[in-house]
């Protein structure tokens, strides 16, 4: 295979992912604010931060910023790189690239999602059509990946795909912890301690799809505690940092069949960043949350960066 092809393949997962959980998190956060206890979190001029900051747009600092802007920009602008539909569009460009590659059914859904989101009003999206994009959003990202799974020979193509899709995983769900954790630390309710208890941890748990999934496993509400435990360390929590990172070796693992890795490989960096974080325990990461997820997002990065030098760039 080329390393372009691969390269295309690669990336195509990632924003496949990307746009989804860029998507939920723009949901969730804009109709959890209806509910939440306190003022700040009910302010709309915290949400629309929030999200931005989540999104990495450094420019509102001194701003106050227009709801209608902020929707349009993390939703369907083409000029902004972290918007919605150019993760859409960027995905279906992909798939284009490597179109030899995938299955037909897999092109057909991309195709027809990608006509969806490029036809979407804009008018419409930032009055009353943010509910209905972002869920759309994220049904079609399901059908994706479903097709992934389904109509694709589990091979070193999908171990690409869903390299891609892991890793951005892991990053998305990385960023979402720190954004909404400096929600947290702003956002002090009427709580006994307030950043162990804020409504943020429920707020964070919707943004990753994982709220149902906790409070079956602890049988109680959402703490600072049990959200960041479940999130990072619990290898049954499909959307967890540390699922992600399993998946991540198994990929890598499919990709390259060395029974021992050198240590200047990506192969090596990913299952030495695997057995760390599998043996560590949310105590220790309880000592400084934010330095924690600071090191985990430099060590995604690094990953994808020596991935694509290794694999993509011959």
């Amino acid at each position: 295979m080329l390393a372009r092809v691969a390269n295309n393949l690669f990336w195509m997962g990632r924003y496949i992912e990307r746009a989804e959980h860029t998507a939920r998190y723009l949901k969730v956060n804009y109709f959890s604010s209806l509910d939440a206890p306190n003022k700040l979190s009910q302010s709309r001029q915290f949400v629309l931060q929030s999200v931005y900051q989540m999104v990495g747009e450094t420019s509102f600092t001194s701003l106050t910023l227009k709801e209608e802007e902020v929707l349009y920009n993390v939703g369907l602008n083409l000029n902004k790189t972290y918007s919605v539909l150019n993760s859409i569009k960027l995905a279906r460009e992909n798939a284009n690239s490597s179109r030899d590659l995938v299955s037909t059914e897999f092109y057909e859904s991309i195709n027809k999602f990608y006509h969806f989101a490029m036809n979407y009003s804009n008018d419409k999206f930032v009055k009353n059509g943010l509910y209905d994009f972002t869920t759309s959003v994220t049904e079609h990202t399901s059908i994706l990946r479903g097709k992934i799974r389904g109509t694709l020979l589990h091979d070193e193509i999908y171990a690409l795909i869903m390299l891609g899709i892991n890793i951005e995983r892991a990053t998305q769900i990385t960023r979402i912890i720190k954004t909404k954790f400096d929600d947290a630390n702003k956002a002090i309710g009427g709580y006994a301690n307030p950043i162990k208890n804020s409504y943020e941890w429920t707020t964070l748990l919707k943004c990753t799809e994982s709220y149902d999934m906790m409070r079956r496993y602890y049988k109680k509400s959402p703490t600072q505690l049990t959200t960041l435990e479940f999130l990072i360390l619990n290898a049954k929590c499909p959307r967890s940092v540390m699922n992600s990172l399993n998946q991540i070796y198994n990929n890598i693992c499919t990709i390259d069949n060395t029974k021992v890795f050198k240590k200047d490989t990506s192969a090596f960096l990913i299952g030495k960043m695997r057995a760390e974080y599998e043996f560590k325990t949310i105590e220790e990461i309880q000592l400084n949350v934010h330095d924690f997820i600071e090191k985990t997002s430099q060590l995604l990065f690094s990953i994808g960066f020596k991935l694509e030098n290794e694999y993509f760039y011959v």
